[in-house]
């Protein structure tokens, strides 16, 4: 017969759930939070609504999702090209974080696929953060559900309010990508390699911004940040990331 009394070993299962899904819910509301900017901006950069929805269901990382909004509000529908590519090269780090998370997340296809769409910036730091596999397994799929939820939602709220406002230069909505896309980076720029990448992208582009359809710039900057980041000049003497808000770092957003 099973005993009545917890053992030690279950009280601090028993605890480690509970801080995960503290963790996981508190992520998730945040994070879901920044979903009414971006689908604000994505009507201000000429979205319809539903594109907008469309965009947050299928692509579903909030980085990629403000660099291609970006790049069509500055060039429009021809510059979907390059806006493609440009959300295409910032969503590659999810491959990193999928490598990282498969021996966590098990076998299954559909268990792989679905974990696939969620494997974003939040959910694998909130996962690898805990202390033993089920716990991990608990914080990836409750906070990756939780935003994907939560971050859909809002996006719908945002597109409404942002269709309701009218033209957004009235509000200066239309600089408001930028701005966005700005805020992500600069949490990053804690060492004097990640300021050079920085530097050397941003002259670039903004050399380049006058002469060339919109999104090229930016495709030829982040070459330009992958061969100064690949040769880590500046770089050699930063120590090991120890802090846990540096692997993975979270972004605010999906």
């Amino acid at each position: 017969m099973r005993s009545l009394h917890r053992t030690p070993a279950d009280a601090a299962d028993a605890l480690a759930r509970r801080m995960v899904v503290r963790s996981a819910l508190g992520v998730a509301v945040a994070t879901s939070a920044y979903g009414i900017s971006f689908g604000a901006l994505a009507t201000a950069s000429g979205l319809d609504i539903w594109q907008a929805c469309v965009l947050s269901l299928v692509m579903f990382t909030g980085g990629s999702q403000y660099a291609f909004i970006g790049v069509i509000g500055s060039g429009g529908l021809a510059a979907a090209p390059s806006a493609i590519a440009s959300a295409a090269l910032l969503g590659v780090r999810n491959i990193a974080y999928g490598m990282r998370m498969s021996p966590i997340i098990g076998g299954g296809l559909f268990r792989r696929a679905a974990a696939a769409m969620l494997t974003i910036d939040e959910s694998t730091a909130v996962a690898l953060g805990q202390t033993n596999s089920r716990a991990r397994l608990l914080g990836f799929w409750l906070t990756g559900l939780g935003i994907y939820l939560g971050w859909n939602l809002t996006t719908l709220a945002g597109a409404l309010l942002g269709d309701v406002l009218g033209d957004p230069r009235a509000y200066g909505l239309d600089a408001a990508a930028a701005a966005a896309f700005l805020a992500l980076l600069w949490p990053r720029l804690r060492r004097r390699q990640a300021i050079a990448v920085g530097i050397a992208a941003a002259v670039v582009a903004a050399a380049l911004t006058p002469v060339m359809m919109p999104g090229l710039p930016v495709l030829l900057a982040a070459v330009v940040a992958l061969l100064v980041g690949w040769f880590n000049w500046l770089g050699r003497g930063d120590a090991a990331p120890s802090d846990p808000d540096d692997l993975p770092e979270r972004e605010g957003l999906p």
